[in-house]
């Protein structure tokens, strides 16, 4: 990623463009690339100008927020663009959607711009956009459902250790809480998170969130994982 984050800004409404192109312009390491006014034209935007973060409108005409996610995220060519969903109602069904489409994470529209410039760097840096707050409200859903095991396939691939960092994530721990937990490095926790991620095409940690919780690798109650041999 270059030093200049560069961002498109994909939202059926013209004055909330304007508003995040205004704070974002004033920004010297932000460079906005394009707009969109839905989703189709959002996904012709992401392919022509390959931004590091796309900021998507979930609720649009044309094309839903989720389906754009959906086709970048599909997209080998689009592998380093991280998806930022953008939502009036905070973590409902087509957030979680979104995230099991693809989405790096997601931020309220009402978000203190302050809070919207360290989630654009955060996301750019190729980390989740989930706070420990947020995790546990996923967690909260994801365990009112049966596991489902046809739609998050590859549990076999893993190690043992792998399922256990993969499940801690889960949680909602950083690495370094993850390593105080394992009683190993920061370095190789963060390597078995890596190692995890490419046996299971996740793109982020909020992939292996949604991958935990529809395996059935995290229990219902959130602190135990099924534990196999390597």
């Amino acid at each position: 990623m270059s030093e200049v984050v560069r961002v498109a800004l994909v939202d059926d409404q013209a004055l909330m463009r304007a508003g995040f192109r205004a704070l974002l312009d004033a920004e010297d390491g932000i460079e906005v690339v394009g707009e969109a006014a839905d989703g189709e034209q959002g996904v012709a935007l992401v392919r022509d100008r390959v931004p590091d973060v796309a900021l998507v409108d979930v609720q649009m005409p044309v094309m839903t927020g989720i389906e754009a996610t959906r086709r970048i995220a599909a997209d080998p060519a689009l592998a380093a663009v991280r998806v930022v969903i953008l939502t009036n109602y905070g973590l409902d069904e087509y957030v979680f959607e979104a995230l099991r489409a693809g989405a790096s994470g997601f931020l309220l529209k009402d978000t203190e711009p302050a809070d919207l410039l360290q989630a654009i760097e955060v996301v750019a840096r190729g980390e989740a956009l989930l706070s420990p707050s947020v995790t546990r409200t996923l967690i909260g859903e994801f365990v009112s459902r049966p596991p489902d095991r046809a739609t998050a396939p590859g549990l076999d691939r893993l190690t043992r250790r792998e399922r256990e960092v993969t499940a801690l994530a889960a949680r909602g721990l950083s690495n370094e809480e993850i390593a105080a937990h394992m009683v190993i490095s920061p370095l190789t926790a963060k390597t078995h998170i890596s190692r995890a991620m490419t046996k299971l095409g996740a793109r982020d940690r909020a992939q292996l969130v949604v991958f935990a919780y529809e395996s059935g690798l995290v229990t219902a109650r959130g602190r135990q994982y099924r534990s196999e041999s390597p």
